[in-house]
């Protein structure tokens, strides 16, 4: 049998680890020392497996969700919305954009269905009074923490029955996968740390 530990080796089947980590493993500053990635890992169907999982998980995630917002005539881009605004009270326009990346017509529809239902408030800026600092009224706050019970209930869940390593593990592969600059400012925001906390 081939050694999967030789370059020479490897079949078109397995990624090697530096092109694996081309475009997700965080900056070296901010990398916490670990193990080197086991080759297995990186087989094709390993990885397709984890398309599965992320696939499976995902529409889950978001099943009992979707249907309480439905009722209420919102949709998954409202509650993404309603989720950042209630994480960074004032947040810009221009930086809800920037994380959601969709179209300005489609944030500005969204948007406006969430202030004429009373969830959003906006105000101008302080220095800049051409900015629209976006805020959750009482209403919206309300209505994120309905959903959020919603979905903590099954994070919580799966966070207890893992253990703290696994809970750590599935946190640097979040990181691996998302863009170095929104991995940047997430980890300046919320800092490195081991385990699940507060579950």
């Amino acid at each position: 049998m081939a050694d999967i530990k030789s370059p020479e080796s490897r079949s078109n089947s397995v990624f090697s680890v530096t092109d694996a980590n081309r475009h997700t493993s965080p900056p070296a500053a901010t990398a916490s020392p670990k193990v080197a990635a086991n080759p297995l890992f990186l087989r094709e169907e390993e990885i397709r497996q984890g398309i599965e999982l992320l696939f499976y998980a995902y529409r889950d995630f978001t099943a009992e969700a979707d249907a309480f917002l439905d009722k209420l005539g919102l949709g998954r881009a409202h509650h993404r919305c309603l989720y950042f605004i209630g994480r960074n009270p004032g947040l810009k326009v221009s930086d809800l954009l920037a994380i959601l990346r969709i179209t300005k017509q489609s944030l500005s529809r969204v948007l406006g269905d969430l202030i004429e239902q009373g969830y959003v408030e906006q105000a101008p800026g302080l220095r800049d009074r051409r900015q629209r600092l976006l805020s959750l009224t009482e209403k919206g706050a309300g209505l994120e923490r309905d959903v959020f019970e919603l979905q903590r209930s099954l994070i919580a869940r799966a966070f207890r029955d893992s253990g703290a390593e696994a809970v750590d593990g599935f946190r640097q592969v979040m990181l691996g996968i998302m863009e170095p600059g929104d991995r940047t400012k997430f980890l300046q925001r919320h800092g490195r740390r081991k385990g699940p906390q507060g579950v």
